[in-house]
Parts: structure tokens; sequence; C-alpha cells
């Protein structure tokens, strides 16, 4: 048996978990200095929305908050995202998930390029989130 708990093997997604999880953010109005946030500490709401984001380096414009929580949950599916739990129950903080670390992990090596997505990923990126298509297609 290993005694050395401090190494853990990275979870192996499938390839196309990956690129899908990377385009959704891509697509998404965020910026990844909000990812890498997420790192270390849950992200509320509350400092996404508004101009609040922009100040804090979140997000390309203005969100209100409904959108902002939109697309949040959107990372949430995708499974890059979760929300924070506390005492009473969800909160309106968010965390990274492992493939959320991941792909921030990636992201970091090679200096947190924020790329503008191709028509091609915003049109795969529309059509997983709006039309839910089965994996088998994707």
């Amino acid at each position: 048996m290993d005694t050395n708990s401090s190494q853990v093997s990275a979870i192996e997604y499938p390839l196309a978990t990956l690129e899908r999880a990377n385009r959704a953010v891509q697509c998404s109005p965020f910026r990844l200095k909000l990812l890498a946030d997420m790192r270390s500490q849950s992200v509320s709401i509350k400092a996404i929305a508004d101009d609040r984001g922009i100040s804090n380096g979140y997000t390309l414009r203005p969100l209100a908050e409904l959108i902002a929580e939109d697309e949040l949950l959107w990372l949430i599916q995708v499974g890059l995202l979760r929300r924070e739990v506390d005492g009473q129950g969800l909160t309106d903080s968010f965390r990274l998930t492992p493939l959320g670390r991941q792909l921030v992990e990636r992201w970091a090596a090679t200096g947190f390029p924020d790329r503008r997505p191709s028509l091609r990923d915003q049109l795969y990126n529309a059509l997983n989130r709006w039309l839910r298509l089965p994996n088998w297609l994707q």
C-alpha cells in the first residue's frame, strides 16, 4: 500500500470532455482570471456581475446577475464548476471541479491565453448548450 497520500493521480478525462469544457470557457463572457482565482477560493456571483466583474478582471463586459448565473450554470453542466455549499445549503459562490483545475493548470502553463473562439467553436458550444445533443453526437 502506498503511504504517500500527497501524490494523487489526476483523473483522465476523455478528449471530447476536455475539448467541450475548453470550448465552453472560450465562448463564455468570462476571462480566465475568474477560473484562476477559483483555484484557491470560491467566488461570489456578486464579484462577477455588473461592473464588479470588469473591475475584478472576471468578465469582458458588464453582466446582469441573472445572465452571469446562467453562464456559470452552463460551466457547471460542462463539469468545470460547482456551487459552494455551507452549513445552510447552497450559496451564491462557485468553485472549480477537478476538471476545472486540470484545465486551469494547463492554461497557467501557457500564460493564461484569453483566446477568441472560432465560429466553429461558437456553433458547437451553442449546439451543446441549447440542444443538449447526446454524447455520441458530440
